[in-house]
């Protein structure tokens, strides 16, 4: 990283979008209007300050760009940063926004004849094999986990697994595919994250724009 290059902000797309714009306004951050463009294709975006690009990625990806120091800060869900468990990310700010669980979940039929407690082997669908490892590993249960990166709620139905570990906001999902919540792993929010060695060769810029987002945060 260069001390006098363009700072990066990875933003996600996706489910936090929606929230992230009005905070960065508050935050006094207009992106250029090719952003908002449906039939646009770039990634990379101007704003209303010189030192700052943002670039929209994949919400999984957010951690990936802003460890490997591709981009200096980012916001990403805690689910994508506890996925990722990367040294080189630093996240001193929890955003409030994005809110939703991590869970485990099965089939509505299983309620009151399988209980959780006496698993030692279970397989999982998941879009998050790292933490659901841990997660069971704590409790002395072996996972399987079968990654998925889309439509985890098929898992059960078509035999790919009895249980799944997942996103939910308002279970609206779950319970069209004959889902029931099972067990609670962790309540989830947007963070912003930042690069460590960006944050130790650009203190004082990077300390700016995080008390920003911090006093846009308490704003909302």
């Amino acid at each position: 990283m260069l001390a006098n290059e363009r700072l990066v902000l990875a933003l996600p797309k996706g489910r936090i979008l929606g929230e992230v714009i009005p905070l960065m306004r508050r935050a006094g951050i207009e992106l250029e209007t090719a952003f908002d463009d449906p039939d646009e294709r770039q990634l990379r975006f101007r704003t209303n300050h010189d030192e700052l690009d943002v670039i929209r990625v994949r919400s999984f990806d957010v951690p990936t760009y802003v460890a490997f120091g591709a981009a200096h800060l980012g916001v990403t869900g805690a689910d994508d940063l506890m996925e990722f468990d990367d040294p080189e990310l630093y996240a001193p700010l929890d955003l409030k926004i994005g809110r939703c669980r991590l869970i485990v979940a099965g089939p509505a039929e299983d309620r009151g004849r399988d209980d959780p407690l006496r698993w030692s082997h279970v397989r999982i669908a998941t879009k998050y094999p790292e933490i659901t490892r841990r997660y069971f590993a704590a409790r002395g249960v072996q996972a399987e986990c079968i990654k998925l990166n889309g439509a985890v709620e098929l898992a059960p139905s078509m035999g790919l697994s009895r249980q799944i570990v997942d996103l939910v906001q308002t279970g609206s999902t779950l319970k069209a595919n004959n889902l029931v919540e099972i067990e609670h792993i962790a309540d989830i929010t947007a963070r912003l994250i930042v690069n460590r060695t960006a944050l130790k060769t650009r203190t004082e810029q990077l300390g700016a724009w995080i008390e920003r987002f911090r006093e846009a945060a308490l704003a909302a």
